[in-house]
């Protein structure tokens, strides 16, 4: 079984963009299988609302959350903790 993670994120998001190059970091340097979702805000009315300015919205296993920056340290408790 994979550890779900999901992105909710914006085009052209500066943040969004680092967020995404630390996950890659983390799960690359993890002996863990992960699957990670990216969903674009701008493209659902619904998402957009809720994550709206929140980007990135990050979720593990829909439960530890990072809202605009991902802390590696933080992240990789969580994976190893959701695997």
């Amino acid at each position: 079984m994979s550890v779900a993670i999901t992105v909710y994120r914006r085009e052209e998001c500066h943040l969004c963009d680092e967020a995404e190059r630390t996950i890659d970091d983390v799960v690359d340097d993890l002996d863990v299988p992960v699957n990670v979702t990216t969903r674009d805000v701008d493209a659902d009315p619904e998402l957009e609302a809720e994550y709206g300015e929140r980007v990135p919205y990050v979720e593990v296993e829909g439960g530890v959350t990072f809202e605009h920056r991902v802390e590696a340290s933080r992240l990789r408790r969580a994976i190893m903790d959701a695997a």
